[in-house]
């Protein structure tokens, strides 16, 4: 019996990275990035689009901030299971909109992250002011639920 608890326990440390690695990444759910922004993604429908909800914790405003309506898509998953993706925030209380892209990666203990690439567009009142019209950065979203 020793032997074969030995064996069993064995097998188990050995397969546990191999089921963790084999987990595909799912966008749908609530998600959080490092500066307390809140995300929530609905679940895809057939053609890899998504829609959700992004509730920004900064803004360069001084009006309230409200909830925003995102639209998205995902690329068709891979064998990999860690698929790209982008999506659009059209900002309820200012006159910009950002742009999302980025790519979900699920570690060996199965916990999924979102790795973005933004790009922040504000309206500007001139052609001249163009060149400090646009923002880039980037975020990584952690799941929540």
């Amino acid at each position: 019996m020793g032997s074969l608890s030995c064996c069993l326990l064995l097998a188990m440390a050995l397969l546990a990275p191999c089921v963790a690695a084999a987990r595909k990444c799912d966008l749908q759910g609530l998600w959080r990035n490092e500066l307390g922004s809140n995300m929530t993604l609905s679940a895809l429908d057939a053609s890899g689009t998504f829609s959700g909800s992004y509730h920004t914790a900064v803004a360069a405003t001084n009006k309230q901030i409200l909830v925003s309506l995102l639209q998205g898509a995902q690329q068709h998953s891979s064998d990999k299971g860690q698929p790209t993706f982008g999506f659009t925030v059209q900002w309820q209380f200012a006159d910009s909109m950002t742009a999302f892209v980025g790519q979900c990666f699920v570690d060996r203990r199965g916990k999924e992250t979102l790795e973005t690439t933004w790009l922040l567009r504000e309206e500007v009142p001139s052609r001249r002011d163009v060149w400090k019209a646009t923002r880039v950065g980037t975020s990584i979203f952690t799941r929540i639920k």
